[in-house]
């Protein structure tokens, strides 16, 4: 009894320091993020400074009198137009990198992407049908959610078609079905209206943060933040995981329950921020390295952390991709553009192993 008291008296203070340091890095996170999201808020081609945003929100609150013809204006500029577009920017950024933090969790490997399994090239193969059939914006969503769901499940389908599913069968089965939706989508882009349509899908696939208003931004929010919670709860069972099946099931973990969860939902969010912004790549390649070199490999740290980064790292893409020049960069090749330097820094890490 005297030992066991001892051990708890020396191990308490490490677990006391060690939730306090979650602590305060979650906060030092949170505010960086809203300082980066009120900083984004005066970027634009109508600038604004930080004083205007303070001003316009306490005149909201009928704190402070403003002119009606500088309200009307600012709430133009701020809350139709730049808050729509940082919000889904936060969220669609959370979204792609904390489930590519859960499929490299999953899959134990570094350099897997949130399109591993298929989910990209269905999605694209969506959108570009629902572009020939309607052209309407929530046609569009509704078949690039829909069908980088359906690729999924048909890869998850041709890995068991061999036997029981493994981490290779599964892997080959995402990129039989990437293949076969890319293919696809080689056909309809033959078939598309080379004046009209054709046009639109090249648009789409490049990514663009440009249509997000604040109705998609309320029903796109919710189910990112929930994926977020879940998938950072299974922490701990992706860390058991992480050692090995056996080894996972010897500590009572039930390893095919976590890995489909941790897959059906990760998914879930990817396909929900594909189908809002269209293609954009390396976020959940890139950010969860950043977040692994922050906060070390532990899945319960890492996740939510990776999602902070990415919705930081999103943010400040979109806001070059709409400054930089005299047109609007579409934002998947903004984010290719930053990936590429990072992930030739992070490479180096990649090659000596997972820790």
């Amino acid at each position: 009894m005297s030992i066991a008291s001892s051990i708890e008296r020396k191990t308490a203070p490490a677990g006391v320091r060690a939730a306090r340091g979650s602590l305060l890095l979650a906060a030092f996170l949170i505010a960086i993020f809203f300082g980066v999201a009120c900083l984004a808020l005066t970027i634009g081609r109508y600038p604004l400074h930080l004083r205007d945003i303070v001003e316009f929100f306490a005149a909201a609150a009928n704190l402070i009198p403003m002119p009606a013809d500088r309200y009307d204006l600012l709430h133009n500029v701020i809350i139709e137009i730049r808050l729509p577009r940082i919000l889904g920017a936060g969220f669609v950024g959370a979204a792609l990198a904390v489930s590519g933090a859960a499929y490299q969790s999953v899959f134990r490997n570094p350099l897997v992407s949130p399109g591993l399994l298929g989910v990209l090239g269905g999605a694209s193969f969506g959108a570009a049908l629902a572009i020939l059939i309607s052209g309407k914006w929530f046609i569009i969503q509704l078949l690039a959610f829909l069908f980088g769901l359906f690729a999924v499940m048909l890869g998850l389908g041709i890995a068991h078609l061999v036997g029981p599913a493994s981490i290779i069968t599964l892997v080959l089965g995402g990129m039989i079905s990437g293949a076969f939706f890319t293919a696809a989508l080689s056909i309809l882009k033959y078939m598309a209206d080379p004046y009209d349509q054709l046009p639109a899908i090249v648009y789409w696939l490049m990514g663009s943060l440009g249509g997000v208003d604040l109705r998609q931004v309320i029903w796109l929010g919710p189910p990112v933040v929930i994926g977020i919670m879940i998938l950072s709860g299974l922490g701990r069972a992706l860390d058991a995981l992480s050692m090995g099946e056996d080894e996972a099931r010897s500590l009572g973990v039930p390893v095919e329950a976590v890995r489909y969860g941790v897959i059906a939902l990760a998914t879930f969010v990817s396909a929900l921020s594909v189908s809002i912004a269209g293609m954009i790549g390396w976020v959940g390649l890139i950010v969860p390295h950043f977040a692994r070199m922050i906060v070390g490999p532990c899945n319960a740290r890492l996740l939510p952390v990776s999602a902070i980064f990415g919705a930081i790292f999103l943010i400040c893409a979109d806001c070059l991709a709409r400054t930089i020049g005299q047109a609007e960069i579409p934002i998947g090749i903004m984010t290719e553009l930053l990936g590429i330097p990072a992930f030739l820094l992070v490479l180096r890490r990649a090659r000596k192993g997972w820790a």
